[in-house]
């Protein structure tokens, strides 16, 4: 008997196939958010990963956490798709926010963010989220997150506000053509990851005045609209997962204290975390 745990984000879904406790293995695959994503497109992209019947027969739980697994009709979405592959485990499909929180919270009171490709955040009560305030995906919010900081860079980039050294350095790495830009953004699939890639280059140029700038209102703007809105904020610690959060905690410990909050804990992936919840 084996359990599978799995945490997916826009960008990618890391999977861990526990069959003892001291026999773990590990999978990378694309990520599945039901807003953007189908049962059948998550069907192809798994078919090669579990292709082993044998294996598949032998997994009796799997806890799936997903971003854009928010009510029935998102997560039967990935749901139908386990059910293919997993015909005799008990499926447990929920939103990434919660398997963020029992990673970095356990069982006691906090607040729990995730600032990857996407952001997001809640109060959890050490069992379940008691607050949420909700997210918009990257068109209408994600603040603070890879997508949100990437459009700010592209933004400064047009408008002729990016100072020259970073121009350049920037012209060199990438093919920021308004018509390849606009392409990516409007009409092909994966927007959000397209804006999320640029925040390599703001993580690398980060010592730069103008850089730590742009992250820096990023994150007050997260704060203002997400974490300040929660009842006693501050008596609360304030814990993160997500690439953003994890490379540029510096900047983000800095702008957290200006606004009266205390950092909690930092990860880059929650997946470790989840797998010892469960276990």
């Amino acid at each position: 008997m084996a359990i599978i745990i799995a945490d997916s984000g826009s960008t990618k879904t890391d999977w861990r196939i526990i069959s003892k406790p001291e026999e773990i293995a590990t999978l990378t695959t694309i990520g599945f958010n039901p807003v953007l994503t189908n049962t059948a497109l998550i069907i192809k992209e798994l078919t090669p990963v579990f292709s082993d019947s044998t294996l598949n027969q032998s997994i009796r739980e799997i806890y799936y956490y997903g971003a854009g697994c928010w009510d029935l009709d998102s997560c039967s979405i990935v749901l139908k798709a386990l059910e293919v592959f997993f015909p005799a485990a008990e499926i447990s499909v929920a939103n990434d926010l919660i398997g963020a929180a029992r990673a970095v919270c356990g069982p006691q009171a906090g607040i729990a963010c995730i600032l990857g490709t996407g952001a997001n955040s809640c109060l959890y009560d050490g069992q379940k989220i008691a607050d949420n305030v909700p997210a918009l995906g990257y068109i209408m919010g994600d603040e603070g997150s890879g997508a949100y900081l990437g459009k700010r860079l592209l933004q400064s980039y047009f408008y002729r506000a990016l100072p020259k050294v970073l121009e350049e350095k920037l012209l060199i790495k990438y093919d920021v053509s308004k018509k390849v830009m606009l392409e990516n953004v409007y009409h092909k699939k994966g927007g959000n990851r397209y804006l999320a890639s640029f925040a390599k280059f703001i993580i690398a140029e980060k010592h730069h005045p103008f850089m730590r700038q742009l992250t820096a209102d990023a994150f007050d703007t997260f704060i203002k609209r997400q974490l300040l809105k929660y009842e006693n904020t501050a008596n609360y610690p304030i814990h993160f997962i997500g690439s953003i959060a994890y490379f540029l905690e510096d900047i983000l410990q800095e702008v957290l204290e200006k606004n009266g909050l205390k950092l909690g804990k930092i990860i880059q992936q929650p997946i470790d975390g989840l797998v010892d919840f469960h276990k």
